[in-house]
């Protein structure tokens, strides 16, 4: 065996040991990358949570927002409105219906009529009772509830309190 021969094979030993580390770091690197361009913005984030204050709401009012491009039914229950234990929100003694304002048919945006406190879907007849729950025609469910977390008086869209996971887990 020649000196040449030895000094050729370490050669080549350590050149593919260099190569597959750069590979390696430049792997790391792309997966990296990868992972953050999968990542949501910060403005789709921000978008993700509506704080709504409750506390300027009358009794028997329905206050309306928008939660990611939804419709949201806030409605502050009357005492005659009945209790709902399974659906109703209650913040500082107070009961308040939270539903996403979308008809569980076919998505239509049911309005409330208070005289008969109800809300009706105009499109295909479907009437909801004051605790989203459906009464009549063709829905198959009760208006959903968004996740919500309460904060004081405030009530926070898109995040999930421990009321929310307690609500969910009646319902």
């Amino acid at each position: 065996m020649s000196v040449k021969s030895d000094f050729s094979e370490n050669r080549r030993g350590f050149i593919g040991l260099a190569f597959g580390a750069v590979a390696a770091v430049g792997g790391v690197f792309a997966l990296g990358g990868m992972k953050k361009s999968w990542d949501p913005l910060p403005s789709v984030k921000a978008a993700g949570v509506t704080t709504v204050d409750l506390s300027p709401i009358k009794d028997g009012e329905l206050y309306r927002t928008e939660w990611r491009k939804k419709p949201i039914f806030i409605l502050k229950k009357t005492a005659d409105m009945g209790k709902n234990d399974e659906r109703d929100v209650v913040v500082d003694g107070a009961r308040y219906t939270l539903c996403i304002g979308l008809c569980t048919h076919l998505g239509c945006i049911p309005s409330y009529k208070p005289a008969s406190k109800q809300f009706v879907c105009a499109c295909h007849g479907g009437v909801f009772n004051t605790d989203g729950v459906a009464v009549f025609g063709p829905p198959p469910r009760g208006m959903d509830i968004p996740p919500f977390k309460i904060d004081g008086t405030k009530l926070v869209l898109g995040e999930e309190g421990p009321e929310y996971q307690a609500l969910m887990g009646k319902a």
